[in-house]
């Protein structure tokens, strides 16, 4: 299939009229789905009073129109919805799509979620990029920020391996570059960065760089993209430059400006997906950065839907784009952002909306070193599994605000070892301080502990995975979704790694114990201890603890 064509395949449906819904909750019943930024929300149910609205923003996380319910019943539209729920009430509104409500999807909540993967995304069947739950992974952020260089990108991937870590997918993050949209290796901070990619190749990472729709404007590459007269002007091109998103305003020489976007490094303008030069050019870049250096993927960040919305732009929401089509929805735009990256196999994806069913490697949003952060990666991620994200990263351990890295900053070594002992027997892992940088020498023993006790599980979690590539069950579950019926849906703080790792972690402050919900079967503890559910014990928590309880005498071993 040509690529214009599959990027098109994901543009809204001119056909359908919009349409409203509204759909009275049953006595009891629990729903979730949406949107996984919102996980701490959910179950929504009699009590809530949520709203959202994916055709203008997903929230920097992964969404889809989509609630199951713990009834067995389901809702559904193609395209990005607005949602409120209030007074025992869910109503959803669409632009162009058909809203349908599926009153028998089952018994259950994971019956109507079966029903709804297998009917409305049904998984490709492509496994992702396996090394992602093999190993940890790394990323460079938080040591280097916007000092990305050479000579200590090697340094801290060598030091992982001296203390002890396994190589795995290994993320060099942003300014690598020389500028966005100037996507080649700043020389000024990179010699050589061929033999540097070879060398991190020769350690055993996969390498991947960070990756961003954006392009500076008063560069010479702005200039060449926006306004380009003929096709000379741009090297290849079958037609003319301008595959920006534009402002609605006029410019000079009677040229449509590009939107001016707002972003967390400033301004820029935005690459125009629907415009078959933006993805020849964003082509051509990646396809030399992997020829030339090495590449092995990209860690593609932005694409937000709100930066095609316009709420995060200077010009209000006064953009179009290269198809002056009203039905090329916000969403839809970072659907194709999206469907770019599908690509390049091993990627990392934050930013979506319908990405439900494909092999794509997904992560939450940066998180702050928090204790309130913290308590949002088991909600977040389980709610990951019913916008049909299964392959779901946490952010970095200890959080991704660098700032609370800095020398005087407010740092908590309990909170950093609690954030790796979530992480660990989690779908992924992913570093980006050093321990030995922040802890001292008892909590830096904690964490190399919980590492090699993830390895121990990772054949099991590489297994999840190619399973969920081809049923688009979650890997990471909650209670009620594996015992039905039971009243866990309020359990937020443990889950369940397929069916038989059952993981209660701690994410509260000096806590000496915590209560457990031990499911039906017979469990083992990490301590030996042997329990028959269901009941709720209470357990010493001392920090070195990660609870966790295994079921079958195959992960006993």
């Amino acid at each position: 299939m040509k690529i214009q064509t599959l990027l098109w395949t994901v543009l809204a449906t001119l056909a359908v009229s919009a349409e409203t819904r509204t759909i009275n909750m049953l006595p009891g019943e629990n729903w979730w789905g949406v949107d996984n930024n919102f996980g701490r929300a959910m179950p929504f149910n009699a009590k809530s009073d949520f709203s959202c609205d994916l055709r203008m923003d997903n929230y920097a996380h992964q969404s889809l129109s989509l609630l199951v319910s713990d009834k067995g019943r389901a809702v559904w539209c193609a395209e990005p919805v607005g949602v409120k729920i209030s007074g025992g009430v869910v109503r959803f509104e669409s632009d162009c799509g058909e809203i349908v409500l599926k009153e028998d999807a089952g018994r259950n909540l994971a019956e109507a979620f079966r029903y709804a993967s297998k009917t409305w995304f049904p998984p490709t069947g492509e496994e992702p990029e396996l090394l992602y739950f093999a190993a940890p992974q790394y990323n460079t952020w938080i040591e280097l920020t916007y000092h990305q260089n050479e000579k200590d990108i090697l340094a801290y991937a060598q030091s992982m391996l001296d203390h002890g870590f396994p190589a795995g997918v290994f993320m060099i993050d942003d300014t690598w570059q020389h500028g966005y949209g100037t996507w080649e290796f700043d020389s000024r901070r990179f010699s050589d960065p061929k033999g540097m990619m070879d060398k991190l190749h020769a350690m055993g990472y996969k390498v991947l760089l960070w990756m961003a729709p954006f392009v500076s404007m008063d560069t010479p590459e702005y200039r060449r993209i926006q306004f380009a007269k003929n096709p000379n002007d741009v090297k290849g091109w079958p037609t003319k430059g301008g595959f920006l998103m534009q402002s609605t305003k006029k410019g000079w020489g009677g040229v449509p400006p590009a939107a001016r976007v707002e972003w967390w490094n400033g301004v820029s303008a935005l690459l125009d997906f629907t415009h078959p030069n933006a993805v020849a050019w964003f082509t051509e870049q990646l396809e030399r950065l992997r020829r030339d250096y090495g590449a092995d993927g990209f860690k593609f960040d932005g694409g937000s839907v709100a930066f095609y919305s316009g709420t995060r732009g200077l010009e209000g929401s006064s953009r179009k784009t290269y198809a002056h089509d009203p039905s090329v929805s916000p969403a839809a735009q970072s659907a194709l952002y999206g469907q770019f990256a599908l690509k390049y196999k091993g990627s990392e994806y934050r930013n979506g909306f319908g990405f439900a069913g494909k092999p794509v490697i997904m992560r939450l949003h940066d998180k702050a070193h928090s204790w309130e952060a913290l308590q949002r990666l088991v909600p977040d991620m389980l709610a990951a599994g019913f916008v049909g994200c299964p392959f779901i990263c946490p952010d970095m351990v200890g959080g991704g605000a660098w700032s609370a890295f800095l020398p005087g900053a407010p740092f908590s070594e309990e909170l950093f070892v609690r954030s790796a002992q979530v992480q660990a027997l989690s779908p992924m892992m992913q570093f980006s301080a050093s321990p030995w940088r922040y802890l001292n020498d008892a909590n830096q023993k904690i964490v190399r502990d919980v590492v090699a006790l993830r390895q121990r599980f990772a054949p099991k979690f590489v297994e999840l995975a190619k399973r969920a590539a081809k049923d688009g069950e979650p890997i990471m579950r909650n209670l009620e979704y594996a015992y039905p019926g039971l009243g866990y849906a309020e359990v937020k703080d443990e889950f369940l790694m397929g069916e038989d790792l059952l993981v209660a972690p701690v994410v509260e402050a000096g806590v000496a114990t915590r209560k457990v919900v031990i499911p039906p079967g017979t469990w083992t503890a990490d301590d030996g201890q042997v329990y028959v559910g269901p009941k709720t014990v209470e357990i010493a928590t001392p920090l070195a603890r990660l609870p966790h309880f295994v079921r079958g005498e195959e992960l006993r071993k």
